[in-house]
């Protein structure tokens, strides 16, 4: 049949991943870091994903195109929810998720001494790190980007020390941090959120999922997002 779906172009397509979050019926996934459109009996035609996209790769188009099948699109919604909520096995003992705490001793050191490292704590891989901790106690909560400590070279001294550091890449995890750096704001006494991303597009999801967050957390805390550029400098 002839009918109105999502077309994207994969010149344009930064592989941030937007459309595919912002695609309720899964119609949209990431293949080989582009979007594509990998079930058309998914897509609804409605456009969802349109606005998500920031650089303006997707439009509609009247193509043939499978009839849109609301009863599958139901049935696999139904099965991610049913994996999503099944319980876990606990993993038996592994040490490189164990929390630990890191004492840092304040020490002039001599001006060719190599920089001591500012991490504060392990876990710091938003995946991993509980939602309560004894860290977070009165913490100054870093919520960074993964390349952004590769990009920058100053990191350690210039945003991570004194603070928790948790670190994340939403293109990567394929997932929205947001219900988790929630209950890690509400749930524990959070004195300040820096956001620290890279200027790409795909950073944004760290951002927005911090910034709904804070919101959803019901508190007021001082906040602020810092933007390093590719080539490592502080572009706000």
């Amino acid at each position: 049949m002839i009918r109105k779906v999502i077309r994207i172009d994969e010149d344009k397509c930064t592989g941030c991943g937007l459309c595919a979050e912002a695609c309720h019926e899964g119609a949209i996934e990431m293949v080989d870091g582009k979007a594509k459109l990998v079930r058309e009996n998914f897509c609804d035609g409605f456009g969802d994903c349109l606005p998500a996209c920031p650089v303006n790769a997707i439009s509609f188009e009247e193509r043939e195109a499978p009839e849109y099948d609301e009863a599958a699109v139901k049935k696999a919604k139904e099965a991610k929810e049913t994996n999503a909520e099944a319980p876990r096995a606990p993993r038996p003992g592994c040490p490189g998720s164990a929390m630990m705490r890191f004492k840092r001793e304040e020490a002039a050191a001599p001006a060719a001494a190599r920089a001591a490292s500012q991490l504060a704590q392990w876990p710091c891989q938003i995946k991993l790190v509980p939602t309560q901790a004894p860290f977070f106690d009165g913490a100054k909560l870093l919520i960074a980007a993964d390349c952004t400590a590769y990009a920058y070279a100053n990191m350690h001294e210039d945003f991570m020390k004194g603070k928790v550091t948790i670190i994340g890449c939403p293109k990567l995890d394929a997932v929205d941090y947001a219900e988790k750096l929630t209950a890690i704001i509400r749930d524990n006494d959070i004195k300040s959120v820096t956001i620290v991303r890279m200027e790409v597009p795909c950073c944004g999801g760290l951002q927005r999922a911090a910034e709904n967050a804070l919101k959803a957390s019901g508190k007021f805390i001082p906040w602020q997002v810092m933007t390093i550029s590719r080539d490592g400098r502080i572009l706000d």
